[in-house]
C-alpha cells in the first residue's frame, strides 16, 4: 500500500497536544488532506480530554477520560495503517465542526 502524503504529519498530530500544534503548522503550507483529517480528529480528542479534566471529580469525567484514551489509541493506529477511518460518528462531526483547521 502506498504511503499517503502527509502520513508523517498525521502520526505526529497524535503525539501529545504539542504534536498536534506542530503538525498543524507544518501542514499549513502544503495542506495534505490525510494530515488535516487526523489533525481535526486529534483536536476533537483533546477537547474530550479537557472535558474529562473539568469533570474529573465525578465518575463521568473518568469515563470520558478512558473513552478518549481508547479513541486516541484507535485513531493513532488508523493513521499508522494509512487509513482515514476514525471514531464512529465523532470523526465525521469533528471534520465538519473544525473547518477552521483546514
Amino acid at each position: 500500500m502506498d504511503k499517503p502524503e502527509g502520513k508523517t504529519l498525521g502520526i505526529i498530530a497524535y503525539l501529545t497536544f504539542i504534536g498536534m500544534i506542530i503538525a498543524y503548522f507544518m501542514n499549513k503550507e502544503e495542506k495534505h488532506s490525510f494530515a488535516t483529517y487526523h489533525i481535526k480528529n486529534m483536536f476533537g480528542l483533546v477537547i474530550l480530554l479537557f472535558a474529562s479534566v473539568a469533570l474529573q471529580q465525578y465518575l463521568v469525567g473518568a469515563i470520558i477520560y478512558w473513552i478518549s484514551v481508547a479513541f486516541w489509541i484507535f485513531s493513532l493506529g488508523m493513521a499508522i495503517l494509512n487509513k482515514r477511518k476514525g471514531i464512529p460518528f465523532l470523526s465525521e462531526k469533528f471534520q465538519t465542526w473544525f473547518k477552521f483547521l483546514d
